[in-house]
């Protein structure tokens, strides 16, 4: 009998909606069905028209369970009616309506064929996920029915997510269907792990009392990765379980048919304990499951806009993961779930996980945008629009790797990037090793670099962070036909896989007839192909300077840590210098003759401080790290007039050959700049930002402090001057003033504001107003001075002083000076330079 499920409640009106509106939006709790019995409904609606439906699903194992499911529902063969198409495997014919494929999958469809003309409708399930390339496949799709496919029906699916701003994406119309899942009431218990307590030792501890506790059903329990699942496993098996207990492991990267055999149901008499990662969390239903154990923890890699590194962290889970996870619980009957945290912890989750795409590393995102026609994310509409600084380094890199141009387009190079389906770092490795004949070793590398870090490093032959051995194991492997000689069962399945992914790599590559064979260099100049970035040389102190400027340490006992030059291909990206997880040694002339990609010129010609002089080197750079240095011999000239320039500025104007001339000429431009109209402005400010522009016609042939003391300063000021104003300069600002004595006494204008003459009261007598520059307009504050040459009165008003104080200043200095002539009537005595006027 055939068991409806809660989803054929609103299929009628999910189809009258899509009748209507080319988008909807359904969400759908665990159980309800949504993902097998949608497409199949949809199928045969009229819009539909022979075409395909294509249903995206975030993780491969659930693509193929999916596809499975509605293919035996038909009663057929997967690759029937009902395919799927998942990196490394493809079910589908010439009959296949209904194709359920991965998120990458769907980008490499939309980039082959931007219309899909041959497809009706796409379906985003378990949208809530928010993978990157789920993002960018529905951001693809939206531009595709803007510009060229108005009938393509989208339909987001999901058990969590807010419908509110996916409506508002796809567009005016689009309104979203509820409907109820089909599940059992689930107990939740809170068991607190001890922060002493090691992780997997406790969730095998709470696992096996589960299965005391519980007598039947079978238990999912939830670890962030496949390390721990393995340990945990260890764990389990010490603990005597039950003999009828089966324990599996559940993971995105164990081969296909182990997967398949976790999800299937347990043997006649036996109970599962199915120890698994997210994937289980969603689109996935495993047979029996009435308990789940969940550790309240996942991994995921985390981008680095600031150092262009990605670390894999393990992060607790949000709340709506943690009720994915229970859910898993009530499928079929009534279910129990321990969360190993306290309540209290759990009111502090956060409501839903971040989108990857704000934390990603987004090199393959700006590929695909290029390969598309687009240079800023901006262009196109997004749930979250990623992150200007990671978009602006990911496009550097791919720069760096030859991928895009200086403007951001993609390059005939970077569009054979964009067909081999991996990172653009490997892709640009792939390409660049087939041109030397490596692309057999190259397509190892990749594989062994696509591997989960966990299996990646496990097994003997990886031991330590260089890379070269174990992309020997791989070859050994390769040529043997014997990845079973790996040294765990979970290497062997790695080394399989490993072995599959190169293949396909390479038939993809079309390598040249020649092969070369690889020799104990070859890996590290083919990482610096992929790492641009990590290319290292070694500082004094053991550590590693990487091209991106970034620091790296290796451990003083690896053999790498005397390697003059490496390249790392991974490191943990923590502390002031990250710590390299794999790299290969590479040496510095097979990067000179073979990495000219990464090599550039750069002359800098620079004032030196401690020489006082200009000093022009050119540097061969790889990124940070200076290769070489030499002299230039003949530097540009306007090259070493801004260097000089800089220099001045630096040193400050002191550094000029200022005299007293030169000094007073400034000051009595800075007089007649401020009390007169149109005359340039040399106040200090003035002098130390825009002088620059008057010295440059002096400093030709100059480079050092010594050179400028060949420049004459008043020639430099005066070139500011019309003709007009070189006449006026003496007129309006003169040097010095003739008072009656006789005498030419120099006009002080180090305040322009307040110019000064500083004379000796005697020189004076006769002179009834006070003197005038400006042409007129400004009187000089005069300081009388004694015979000794002491200010006995400073007056800017000479008539007032005769009339008011001169007598008083009389008394004192006649007394004081009593050999001098004092007048009793200043105005008519005459003026002298003397002690007493010749002749008296």
């Amino acid at each position: 009998m055939k068991i409806e499920l809660p989803i054929q409640q609103i299929i009628p009106e999910l189809k009258q909606q899509l009748r209507e509106q080319d988008t909807a939006v359904l969400i759908a709790e665990p159980g309800a069905g949504k993902t097998t019995v949608v497409p199949l409904e949809l199928l045969g609606e009229p819009w539909v028209n022979e075409r395909k439906i294509l249903m995206l699903e975030p993780r491969r194992l659930a693509a193929r369970s999916a596809a499975a499911r509605m293919a035996a529902s038909l009663g057929e063969s997967v690759g029937e009616t009902v395919g799927y198409r998942v990196r490394m495997d493809t079910r589908v014919s010439q009959a296949t309506r209904i194709e359920v494929v991965t998120e990458g999958v769907l980008t490499r469809m939309l980039q082959q064929d931007q219309g899909l003309e041959d497809t009706a409708m796409i379906i985003f399930d378990e949208f809530h996920e928010r993978h990157l390339h789920g993002d960018l496949g529905l951001a693809l799709a939206l531009e595709s029915r803007a510009m060229l496919r108005p009938d393509l029906k989208l339909l987001v699916m999901s058990a969590t997510l807010d419908p509110v701003p996916i409506c508002t994406l796809l567009g005016e119309g689009t309104s979203w269907l509820d409907c109820p899942g089909r599940t059992f009431p689930v107990e939740t218990r809170y068991v607190r792990r001890p922060a002493s307590a090691q992780l997997e030792e406790f969730v095998a501890r709470a696992t096996a009392n589960a299965v005391a506790d519980q007598q039947e059903g079978d238990i999912l329990v939830f670890l962030p990765g496949a390390r721990e699942i393995h340990r945990t496993a260890r764990a389990l098996e010490s603990m005597m379980l039950p003999a009828n207990v089966l324990v599996q492991s559940l993971y995105g990267s164990m081969p296909l048919e182990r997967q398949d055999e976790a999800i299937r149901p347990a043997p006649q008499g036996m109970r599962k304990v199915v120890l698994s990662t997210s994937i289980a969390e969603s689109s996935l239903t495993i047979a029996g499951i009435k308990v789940v154990v969940d550790a309240g923890l996942s991994r995921a890699s985390v981008f680095s806009a600031r150092t262009g590194m990605s670390r894999l962290i393990t992060m607790t889970v949000s709340k709506a993961s943690a009720d994915q996870r229970r859910g898993r619980a009530g499928r079929t009957a009534p279910g129990l779930c321990y969360r190993l945290w306290s309540e209290e912890a759990h009111g502090a989750l956060p409501e839903a996980a971040r989108p990857e795409i704000t934390s990603a590393d987004l090199a393959p995102l700006a590929l695909e945008l290029a390969a598309w026609g687009v240079q800023s994310p901006a262009e196109l509409q997004w749930l979250d629009i990623p992150p200007a600084a990671a978009f602006g380094q990911a496009q550097a890199l791919l720069r760096q790797l030859g991928g895009l141009d200086d403007a951001g387009r993609i390059t005939p190079f970077g569009r054979r990037m964009n067909t081999l389906g991996v990172h653009p770092r490997l892709a640009s490795m792939l390409l660049r090793a087939a041109e030397l004949g490596l692309a057999s070793y190259a397509s190892m590398l990749a594989a062994l670099l696509q591997e989960p870090a966990g299996l990646r490093s496990s097994g003997s032959a990886s031991a330590g962070t260089d890379l070269r051995p174990r992309v020997e194991a791989l070859l050994t492997a390769d040529s043997s036909g014997m990845p079973q000689a790996a040294a765990s069962v979970a290497d062997a399945a790695a080394v399989r896989r490993m072995l599959q992914e190169s293949r396909q790599l390479r038939s993809a590559l079309d390598p040249a007839q020649h092969s070369l064979r690889p020799d104990e260099d070859s890996c590290g100049l083919l990482l610096s192909f992929a790492y641009p970035d990590r290319t290292g040389q070694r500082r004094e102190d053991g550590r590693y300077l990487l091209s991106s400027g970034r620091g790296v340490r290796l451990a003083a006992t690896e053999s790498l840590s005397r390697s003059a030059w490496l390249v790392a291909a991974e490191a943990d990206d923590q502390g002031a210098d990250a710590r390299i997880l794999l790299a290969a040694p590479v040496p510095e002339q097979l990067l000179l003759d073979h990495a000219t990609h990464l090599l550039h010129e750069e002359d800098r010609i620079v004032w030196d401080r401690s020489t006082r002089s200009v000093r022009a080197h050119r540097f061969l750079r790889i990124g940070a790290i200076v290769v070489k240095e030499s002299g230039i011999t003949h530097p540009a000239e306007d090259q070493v007039m801004e260097a000089m320039i800089s220099g001045i500025r630096l040193e400050g104007l002191s550094c000029l050959p200022w005299n007293k001339s030169s000094r007073q000429l400034a000051d009595r431009l800075r007089f007649l700049h401020t009390h007169l109209p149109g005359w340039p402005n040399l106040s200090a400010d003035e002098l130390t930002t825009d002088f620059e522009a008057r010295l440059r016609p002096f400093l030709s042939g100059m480079r050092s402090v010594t050179d400028l003391k060949k420049l004459s300063l008043q020639d430099v000021l005066l070139s500011e001057l019309s003709w007009e104003q070189r006449q006026q300069l003496d007129q309006e600002a003169p040097t010095h003033i003739q008072v009656p004595s006789g005498s030419r006494i120099p006009i002080d204008y180090s305040r322009p504001e307040d110019p000064t003459l500083a004379v000796r009261l005697q020189e004076m007598f006769g002179q009834q107003e006070t003197p005038r520059i400006g042409g007129g307009r400004v009187p000089l504050t005069v300081h009388l001075l004694s015979p000794a040459q002491r200010p006995v009165q400073v007056t800017r008003d000479l008539a007032n002083f005769w009339r008011e104080t001169y007598f008083e200043v009389k008394k004192d200095l006649k007394g004081r000076y009593p050999k001098h002539y004092w007048p009793d009537n200043p105005l008519e005595a005459m003026a002298t330079n003397r002690a007493k006027p010749r002749g008296s």
